[in-house]
């Protein structure tokens, strides 16, 4: 018995100090981000930072929050992610909602259509078509609109509404409920894990995405701070040096193009490091939504 503790002790130590590297390797490159947005440019060209700024300095913020594309930016991917995430739950929760009522005519064609547009699409050049034709091209519906359904949780909300008990949603009608105010009333009040993990992951992808911007957007106005970080990045130092930014960088004589990057990066990962805290209770939840029948 005495081994047998002692080879657990073992084990834990070494799955422990497995744990820890694997959480270092994962979180160190996001505290490097921030070490870098917040030391000096020219100094940290110098190299050997690591742990710690070895020259504080906030000017890589002040440059950036100075530079009027960065903020437009900015200001466009939070109004993209607020208005997409609201407009996603919304149609998709009601959505979902509809094909898991019983009584729904041609609800089996519905729902292989959701399935077959999970694995087959057009392809881009139809896609972009099609965009066309809808006249979203260039505007700032083409990052709302296309994100309004998404497949993947409308079959997840089809199970997770299919196991809200009938009796309860009988009722409400009997008492003269519409199915909207049934929806409305009874059914998303219940939902608030499917409705926090949806709302996290439209979230997460609204904010990240920045190939739509790239494809379909031409004006400069409704380039989103993903798509800006994307081509500040694979900019060389030398195609930069003719820009405004580049100048007002070496008037400064502290910023350079790499920290004013990873400023923008750390300011790209700060909103959804601020929400996830307040939705994990219910993204744990969430995630097991459909994974259990009784």
């Amino acid at each position: 018995m005495k081994k047998k503790l002692t080879e657990d002790k073992i084990v834990d130590i070494v799955v422990y100090i497995l744990l820890t590297i694997v959480g270092i390797i994962t979180v160190y490159p996001f505290y490097y981000t921030i070490i870098c947005s917040l030391n000096d440019g020219m100094d940290l060209m110098k190299g050997g930072v690591y742990l710690f700024p070895r020259k504080f300095t906030l000017a890589n913020y002040q440059l950036f929050l100075s530079d009027a594309e960065w903020t437009h930016a900015f200001s466009v991917s939070v109004a993209k992610t607020i208005i997409g995430t609201l407009l996603c739950v919304a149609f998709t929760s009601m959505f979902s909602y509809a094909l898991s009522r019983k009584n729904l005519m041609f609800k089996n064609v519905y729902r292989f259509l959701v399935v077959f547009t999970m694995y087959f699409s057009g392809g881009l050049i139809p896609y972009y078509i099609l965009l066309k034709e809808l006249h979203l091209l260039n505007t700032f519906f083409v990052y709302i609109i296309p994100g309004m359904i998404n497949g993947f949780f409308v079959m997840t909300g089809i199970n997770f509404f299919s196991s809200i008990p009938e009796s309860i949603l009988e009722s409400a009608r009997m008492d003269g409920a519409s199915e909207l105010r049934v929806l409305s009333k009874i059914v998303l009040p219940v939902s608030k894990p499917f409705l926090a993990t949806l709302a996290l992951f439209s979230a997460v992808g609204q904010w990240n995405s920045w190939l739509d911007s790239a494809y379909y957007v031409r004006d400069n106005n409704l380039r989103t701070l993903s798509y800006k970080m994307m081509t500040t990045i694979n900019q060389t130092l030398a195609t930069t040096a003719n820009t405004d930014a580049a100048g007002q960088m070496s008037q400064a004589n502290t910023a350079t193009t790499f920290t004013v990057q990873a400023t923008a990066m750390v300011v790209s990962m700060l909103p959804i490091m601020c929400v996830y805290p307040f939705l994990q209770k219910y993204f744990v939840q969430g995630m097991m939504i459909g994974a259990v029948k009784e």
